[in-house]
Order: structure tokens, then sequence, then C-alpha cells
């Protein structure tokens, strides 16, 4: 009778063993699909739509201060930082010339997943609006761009020593669900980016423009 009990027993934890492992196979399936409609769906016009939104403003400001005419980035902090969100636009051909990750400022946290801006001196925070890349030095973490600050959203942008630069915690490509390290206030990317950018920047007889937005 005991082995007859002890037979049944193990015969009805396999079977909830077997429907556990199927439901959760089912489950991860699931979510991995929605997650991957999740991540298509962000590249959709929607996007498209906002940055030459975004760019027709940049265009007029440039042609009317002596910036570059063709090329600016752009910064969408709406879009998970673990998504590229950091563009080179190409104002007159209204295109995505080359697209990456980019780093926001923890604020007075050690870390947070949602950016909050300030321009406050010493927040640590992300401040939105326009920037003009500035001159190329050799920072803390290599080589880095002086940024301007050209509205009073971002006017101490400078004072922050906030600048374009790079760091070995911002990842080549998409970690997407997973979030990526933050800066403290810094447009800061990855070394493979801010080599592809340099030669832009370098190449670019008049200041680029960039500009941080949500």
């Amino acid at each position: 009778m005991k082995r007859l009990l002890l037979t049944i027993f193990v015969i009805i934890g396999l079977a909830l063993l077997f429907v556990a492992y199927q439901y959760r196979t089912l489950f991860t399936k699931t979510t991995i699909k929605a997650l991957h409609e999740k991540s298509t769906n962000t590249k959709d016009s929607l996007l498209i739509k906002k940055l030459k939104k975004q760019s027709k403003t940049l265009s007029n400001y440039a042609n009317a201060n002596h910036y570059n005419k063709k090329i600016c980035f752009i910064v969408d902090m709406s879009i998970h930082s673990g998504k590229n969100r950091f563009f080179v636009y190409n104002m007159q051909k209204d295109s995505v010339e080359l697209a990456g990750l980019v780093a926001h400022g923890s604020g007075e946290s050690k870390f947070t997943q949602n950016p909050t801006f300030s321009n406050k001196v010493s927040s640590g925070c992300t401040s939105l609006g326009k920037y003009k890349v500035s001159y190329q030095y050799k920072g803390k973490f290599g080589k880095a761009y002086k940024l301007n600050g050209l509205d009073s959203s971002n006017s101490n942008a400078f004072e922050r020593n906030v600048v374009l630069h790079a760091y070995s915690c911002v990842p080549n490509n998409e970690p997407y669900p997973l979030p990526i390290c933050n800066s403290l206030g810094c447009p800061m990317v990855s070394y493979s980016f801010l080599e592809a950018l340099h030669p832009i920047i370098s190449a670019s007889k008049q200041p680029i423009l960039l500009y941080i937005y949500r």
C-alpha cells in the first residue's frame, strides 16, 4: 500500500513539474515575442516623425546662427536607455545616419532607470536643450568634447563639466529590456560610438548642434 501511494505521489509530482515546465516555456516565448514586437515598434514612423520635427527646429537655428546646416545630433530621452536614442541626423535628407546608446544623469541617486532633468550645478542630472559641440580635449575618460548650453534649461552645462564623452559601462549593442549605466549628467556613449562620431565632428567646418529632448 505504501509503495502504491509513493508511486502515485511520484507520478503526480512529475506531472506537475511537466505542466510547470510547459507553462514557463510558453510564458517565456510569449514574453520574448512581446518584447521583440515592442522593440521593433520603436523604430516605426512615430520616431522618424519626432526626429523630423526636431530637425526642422534645429535646421532653422543652424541657418540663423552659423552652425552645421547638414548634420545634427539628437538625443530622445523618452526612449528606454537600453535602446539606441542618440541619433546622428541628416537635416537635408531627413534621415538617420547613425544611432547609438547614451546614458542619462543619475541625479541624487546612485542609479535611476528613468531620467530626471535639472540645470543646477552638482545636480548630477541631464539638462534638456540645445548644445554647441565645442572643442575636443583629453579628459578623465579619454577623448571628450566640451559642450556649451544654448538654452536657459542647460545654461550651466559648461560650468557643470557636462561633456560628450565615452565610458566602458556603455555597451555597443542594445541590451533592452535591461537599462544601461548612468552618468553625472553627461551624454555618455560607448567608446566605439564616440570613435564613429569623431570624424563627423572633426570634418565639420561649423559647430554641430546637439539637442537633448524628451
